[in-house]
């Protein structure tokens, strides 16, 4: 079973709110940058809310996985695809689902910077109040989430839950 934390109307008011937080953080040549997979939905809505407060940055994906099928991090990130552009004195902005353990936001940010961005933020859908395994703080924060594992809005279980419009939390069936 799948418990509604945060519906399609909270998110989408929160996404547009993050938007005007980005802006006023006055970034250059800005190049956001998706981790894939999980962040699809909320990258795609993101950047659409950039537009509408007056950003027009260029999009590129990364594909990173620490998780590999199952419900566990493996503790290791590997690159599956990488990026095209070169980030070289640009800002960046990481766009990703869920900041837990912060190895792959870390990994994701120290690679950027070794390649010379000139700033690399972080903006997370979800942060979950737990020890992290790097250090490392989200830029920007959409909601704040139980240690619950979450569903829905681009996050899987075995690439199960993507399509759903919310973010849900599972819960174990008795």
């Amino acid at each position: 079973m799948i418990h509604v934390l945060f519906d399609e109307a909270a998110i989408s008011q929160r996404i547009e709110a993050l938007a005007a937080e980005i802006r006023d953080a006055e970034p250059r040549e800005l190049l956001v940058i998706a981790i894939l997979r999980g962040s699809f939905i909320f990258a795609a809505d993101l950047v659409r809310a950039l537009h509408r407060v007056g950003m027009a940055p260029s999009v590129e994906f990364m594909q990173l996985a620490s998780y590999h099928s199952g419900m566990a991090s493996s503790g290791q990130v590997t690159i599956i695809k990488d990026i095209d552009n070169q980030v070289t004195d640009r800002d960046v902005l990481l766009i990703d689902d869920i900041l837990e353990s912060g190895r792959t936001l870390a990994f994701a940010k120290d690679l950027l910077s070794a390649r010379g961005a000139r700033r690399v933020m972080a903006a997370v859908l979800i942060e979950k109040p737990v020890p992290r395994a790097v250090q490392f703080t989200a830029d920007f924060v959409g909601f704040q989430a139980p240690d619950k594992f979450l569903v829905g809005y681009g996050m899987d279980v075995a690439h199960k839950f993507r399509e759903l419009p919310f973010v849900g939390m599972v819960e174990p069936r008795n």
